[in-house]
């Protein structure tokens, strides 16, 4: 189990739980088809945005599998996109992270320091032993994050699937727990006793 309490400072951002007040910054990206093309949903429009941002801000307890922990990723005041991790197995100690970040703030790193974050509460908070991520293949910003924090690409499913009216493929990356502690990026992060 565990509870998010208080926010997560990065050396630019701060992850946090949505509030209200973040609407209009959320519906500032979430609207555009750019940002939809590789997600399950469609651009949001102001009513399932806030219906979405609602749940959102729910979102900040890990207490069963299949609960999601989705943080909003602010900088300077302003969220520029959201990341989040989801239980995937107590038994086999599983996670699946993510994240989507407004393109206007793409290519700066951002979406990497705010990734980082998540496995940092995965392994160490968490006591996860395995957290994967995934993309379509050609989501290759995202590929590209996933590889920076020196996560393995373990599959790559071409025709998986019928995504918004094609055939999809898909990209697996994942990380152990004794892979995150041996990275740069852990600052040498013990692995909880979950």
């Amino acid at each position: 189990m565990f509870q998010f309490t208080k926010p997560v400072e990065t050396a630019r951002l701060t992850l946090r739980p949505f509030a209200l007040g973040d609407e209009a910054d959320m519906l500032e990206f979430e609207s555009r088809p750019d940002v939809a093309r590789y997600l399950y949903n469609e651009p949001r429009t102001p009513e399932n945005n806030a219906k979405e941002l609602a749940a959102r801000t729910a979102q900040t307890v890990l207490l069963a599998e299949k609960d999601a922990l989705t943080l909003a990723v602010d900088l300077d005041g302003k969220v520029i996109g959201y990341v989040l991790l989801v239980w995937l197995s107590e038994e086999h100690r599983q996670g699946e992270f993510g994240f989507v970040f407004n393109p206007e703030f793409q290519g700066r790193g951002y979406a990497t320091e705010a990734a980082a974050e998540m496995l940092r509460i995965g392994f160490g908070k968490l006591g996860l032993h395995r957290i994967i991520g995934r993309c379509d293949v050609r989501n290759t910003g995202s590929a590209r994050v996933m590889e920076r924090l020196g996560m393995r690409q373990e599959a790559h499913f071409r025709e998986a699937e019928i995504f918004k009216g094609e055939w999809g493929g898909e990209l697996h990356f994942a990380m152990l727990a004794s892979e995150w502690r041996a990275s740069p990026l852990s600052g040498g992060a013990e692995e909880a006793t979950a």
